[in-house]
């Protein structure tokens, strides 16, 4: 992968996960209810449906630098999403992801939210990642701290963490 202008179908891949552009048929499958091979009994959830939902009005979420598709190396099951709300607001970036029920308690979502921040982090004009999570959800605040996200603001039930260039 170039560290210059990445193709819009760059892979991102860690020791257990192929993170993955979305498709348009994947999306299209999702929005129709269509069940697709080696997809997890339980994807998509909600979250996903949004994702796919939110594509059709913001195509370059389909870019290097938006949504993907998480996927276990070992074989090829889609367990869940990621993404990146691309284009940067002055410097920062946020992050979003969700692995499917069936899949969690895994480490998957820790170890596809570390490697997209870091790949975030080299985007042009990017100095910070962020995330929202609610307090409530003690696993996802975990998958933050976890992925080198620090809290800077907390507000109710939420909270707000941020990972910024090194």
């Amino acid at each position: 992968m170039s560290s210059s202008a990445p193709s819009a179908h760059a892979e991102l891949i860690t020791p257990r996960l192929v993170l993955r552009p979305w498709t348009g048929a994947e999306t299209a499958a999702v929005l129709g209810g269509t069940r697709r091979p080696r997809w997890a009994d339980d994807f998509p959830s909600e979250g996903d449906r949004v994702i796919a939902g939110l594509l059709g009005e913001r195509p370059e979420w389909f870019g290097a630098y938006g949504h993907r598709l998480v996927v276990e190396r070992d074989g090829g099951t889609l367990v869940g999403s990621i993404g990146l709300f691309w284009p940067p607001a002055d410097g920062a970036l946020e992050i979003g992801y969700g692995i499917v029920a069936s899949h969690r308690g895994r480490g998957y979502a820790t170890e596809a939210t570390a490697a997209l921040a870091s790949f975030a982090l080299s985007a042009p004009g990017v100095r910070t990642v962020t995330a929202g999570v609610e307090l409530s959800n003690p696993a996802s605040v975990r998958v933050l701290e976890k992925a080198g996200f620090r809290r800077y603001l907390v507000e109710g039930n939420t909270a707000r963490y941020g990972r910024p260039a090194s």
